[in-house]
């Protein structure tokens, strides 16, 4: 049988690197917090956020579903009580990645990766919609102006004819 050349895994396969992603999950959702090596952050990352969207759902089927992932009771029920909440308004990017320098043994690069509980600002949209609105209005005096010139032009130039 063939090897998978999907890229390089973390760790062995892709079974003890999904375990393992699994597992750093858990205690990220524990510890709100964890440092590990820039790229298992990196690999972590999507794997946390989606168990995040799940929990903001908070239904049966979504709390199962994450069940099957993070074998904890208590880390589910901490995920689906605490954290979804208050994530409730952020529309995505749960996490953040924080690069803090290289380990000592193997120089191989750190992170600290962690949740973003804070709250969100949405920036102002109205600002666009109303130079938007001033411009609309402007441009039918801009066109009765022209009319109102182009007339008397006219007028003139027959009265030169007659």
């Amino acid at each position: 049988m063939p090897k998978p050349n999907k890229g390089p895994r973390l760790g062995g396969g892709p079974a003890h690197e999904r375990l393992m992603l699994n597992q750093m999950a858990a205690q990220l959702f524990e510890h709100k917090r964890i440092q590990t090596t820039e790229t298992k952050a990196k690999r972590l990352q999507p794997v946390a956020e989606r168990l995040v969207t799940f929990a903001k759902r908070g239904d049966l089927h979504a709390r199962r579903r994450v069940m099957r992932q993070i074998l904890d009771n208590s880390v589910v029920h901490e995920l689906f009580t605490e954290i979804a909440p208050l994530v409730a308004e952020r529309q995505g990017g749960y996490t953040r990645i924080i690069k803090t320098g290289f380990r000592k043994g193997d120089n191989a690069p750190l992170a600290v990766i962690e949740l973003v509980l804070e709250p969100v600002n949405p920036k102002p949209k109205a600002k666009k919609a109303a130079p938007a609105a001033e411009v609309v209005e402007e441009a039918p005096a801009a066109v009765e102006a022209e009319v109102v010139e182009e007339a008397p032009a006219a007028e003139t130039a027959e009265e030169k004819a007659e």
